[in-house]
């Protein structure tokens, strides 16, 4: 396993990420709808991660009814003793209670929500705090005022931001440079062969910024993992099964030939096409740690080969040109000009 540095701070973390959004019994109200695996299961699992040298675990006070992912990462915490041979990860935003401030960013929610993910975790700190999803209703000074505060107790080590719009992040960086508060030190962002649009800016942003990429749904709910096939009928008891206007939206002609492209490579270098897909995305400029989820050992290991595959230019170039991004404009304008003149 690799570790590199999280955007412009001195943190290492492991190049693959495990993320838990699918830790504890599943019901209607879990973000992965009836997809999760129990707690006996989640914390094997997380043995497994931690054994296959990942040191990395993403969740969410959102993932699961009342918490549920943290509360099952707390107990593993309580009964393995290895909470400092971990990076934790955790985030705020979306709604976790009743009222008018049971959710956003707001200063008041922020300073709430931290206290309730630390009692579930049951640790003193979390190390990578994440604002979930811009809050357009909340000046983003206030929220980072309540992340910096939260930093300034050792409540909080590091912080990120998610589902950003690039104008926003822009704003926010600048704002902490300006007001001399803690910044973001990385972007958790949709990406993968077939979800490639963070490239228009939030790449350069990042690039230019220092900010370490956090690429989450990388198999894109499981299209890229080779499980599905153009005249297979889908099948309730996965996740693409359940989020029938997430199929709808992959099953073009464009991403069947990512697919076939990425299964091809996959049989020349022996691997599995989840693996090729994974190691691509690692592979690419600025992305720090790729975060993957899991419900079985098999899972597990089938996504932890990925560490240990290197593709070359010529494969790496193959999945370039048959996932390549429609920059529209002015991107495309803007590389024609500069091309020519």
């Amino acid at each position: 396993m690799e570790y590199r540095t999280l955007g412009q701070s001195g943190l290492k973390v492991s190049t693959l990420c495990f993320g838990a959004m699918t830790f504890g019994e599943p019901n209607d109200k879990s973000f992965m709808h009836k997809l999760g695996c129990d707690e006996a299961t989640s914390h094997r699992l997380l043995d497994q991660g931690l054994e296959g040298g990942i040191n990395f675990i993403d969740t969410a006070d959102v993932y699961g009814e009342d918490g549920l992912s943290e509360r099952v990462i707390g107990a593993w915490f309580e009964k393995v003793k290895k909470r400092n041979d971990v990076v934790l990860a955790t985030k705020v935003r979306f709604r976790m209670g009743a009222g008018p401030n049971g959710t956003g960013a707001s200063r008041y929610r922020i300073m709430r929500a931290a206290e309730d993910s630390l009692r579930r975790l049951k640790t003193d700190r979390i190390d990578l705090y994440q604002i979930h999803m811009q809050d357009s209703e909340t000046p983003e000074e206030e929220t980072l005022r309540a992340l910096d505060d939260l930093v300034r107790q050792g409540k909080v080590l590091y912080l990120g931001a998610s589902n950003y719009a690039a104008y926003r992040l822009v704003g926010s960086l600048w704002t902490s440079k300006t007001e001399h508060l803690s910044r973001f030190v990385s972007l958790q962002m949709q990406y993968s062969l077939v979800a490639r649009e963070i490239e228009r800016e939030h790449v350069p942003v990042c690039r230019d910024y220092g900010l370490g990429i956090l690429p989450w749904s990388p198999l894109a709910g499981g299209f890229l993992s080779g499980k599905y096939n153009r005249d297979d009928a889908m099948k309730d008891d996965t996740r693409l099964g359940k989020q029938a206007s997430a199929w709808v939206d992959l099953k073009n002609e464009k991403n069947w030939r990512v697919l076939e492209c990425v299964r091809a490579v996959a049989q020349e270098m022996n691997a599995t096409p989840a693996s090729v897909a994974l190691a691509w995305l690692m592979q690419r400029p600025h992305v720090t740690s790729v975060i993957f989820g899991a419900r079985t050992a098999e899972q597990l290991e089938g996504n932890l080969a990925a560490a240990k595959l290197t593709l070359g230019a010529a494969d790496v170039g193959k999945l370039d040109a048959a996932s390549q991004l429609d920059l529209g404009y002015p991107y495309a304008f803007i590389q024609r000009v500069a091309s020519r003149w």
